[in-house]
């Protein structure tokens, strides 16, 4: 593995082309900062953004996210590039079952033909991007709660705590959503990062979704996720009492370490009556599967109807059981 140069005064790592220490700020020396310029060509998706590797063999210019047209584009030294590869580990077939099982345990609300006359339009392998973070930071924290309130509701508390936190995943991705990425990042295996993807046994050819976040702006949205994290810890374990609000937290790391890794997942195209949805199948563990679902307005205006005529009903009675009781 190559050997990441560190800051001078605090020892954190610094990526290539890094002016300053993300953590201390102290200017990075030379042989740090300076990195050769290159090229690369990327197809971007004209509707959701998205940025794929440039490969003939994965049947572009169609997006893998949402099938839509892409352009050939060039990006001019890119500031992040894919250091890893989570494994597939889930086939096809897997996907397409675990696709169909989802579709049939969908709620009420849901037509209830929805996985007998859900039509698969496309099913394309994709990694999509994310930045997987281990931190160290110093968190203050202030909080009411009612822990020793006596005969107020609430009481003031406040506190500090050095947290650390591993494997907290920050989505890089165009193609998907935050509450897609949310849904698939549990089922996602950290631990056995390859150096290069993963090559299907049926020979189904993989998308590569690039980084083009710039690094300042990729800086800001890890860093984000980090306070988001802290303050998630602080009020599950360190706010006392059964109640609490005003919850404000502070957080200054003290070290912060990122790898851009690549992670499977299985991207499904189906239509169910004129309209197209999307789904998305985990490549590492089937049971991670989010998506579009349709809606049915049938059964919605069933239980409308159902509440308006129960309304109705104690109306009519109310007038009824009044006399009743009251003579």
């Amino acid at each position: 593995m190559t050997q990441r140069a560190v800051c001078s005064r605090c020892e954190s790592p610094l990526e290539a082309g890094d002016l300053r220490c993300a953590i201390c700020g102290r200017a990075a020396e030379e042989h740090a900062r300076s990195v050769a310029r290159a090229s690369i060509q990327v197809l971007r998706c004209e509707s959701c953004g998205a940025a794929v590797s440039y490969d003939a063999k994965v049947g572009a210019p169609n997006c893998s996210f949402c099938d839509s047209v892409m352009r050939l584009e060039e990006l001019v030294d890119p500031v992040e590039q894919t250091e890893g590869y989570a494994p597939f580990r889930v086939t096809r077939d897997e996907a397409r079952a675990a696709l169909a099982a989802w579709l049939k345990r969908q709620g009420f609300f849901r037509p209830a033909d929805l996985a007998q006359r859900a039509r698969l339009e496309s099913i394309k392998a994709i990694y999509w991007v994310a930045w997987v973070c281990d931190a160290r930071a110093y968190v203050t924290w202030t909080a009411d709660s009612n822990e020793g309130a006596w005969r107020s509701a609430w009481a003031p508390h406040s506190g500090a705590v050095q947290l650390a936190f591993d494997d907290v995943l920050v989505s890089a991705s165009r193609g998907l959503r935050e509450e897609e990425v949310r849904a698939l990042a549990p089922y996602v295996d950290l631990k056995a990062v390859a150096a290069e993807p993963s090559v299907l046994s049926d020979g189904t050819p993989v998308a590569l979704e690039t980084f083009d976040v710039q690094r300042s702006g990729a800086r800001r949205r890890i860093v984000s996720a980090i306070h988001r994290s802290a303050a998630h810890v602080v009020e599950r374990d360190h706010v006392p009492g059964t109640r609490f609000r005003e919850v404000h937290t502070s957080a200054l790391l003290e070290s912060l370490e990122t790898r851009r890794l690549a992670l499977p997942a299985w991207v499904f195209a189906y239509r169910y009556e004129d309209r197209l949805y999307r789904a998305v199948v985990s490549g590492g563990d089937a049971r991670g599967i989010t998506g579009k679902l349709p809606f049915s307005l049938a059964r919605l205006f069933l239980v409308i109807g159902a509440v308006i005529l129960a309304g109705l009903a104690a109306l009519t009675l109310l007038p009824i059981l009044l006399r009743f009781f009251l003579g």
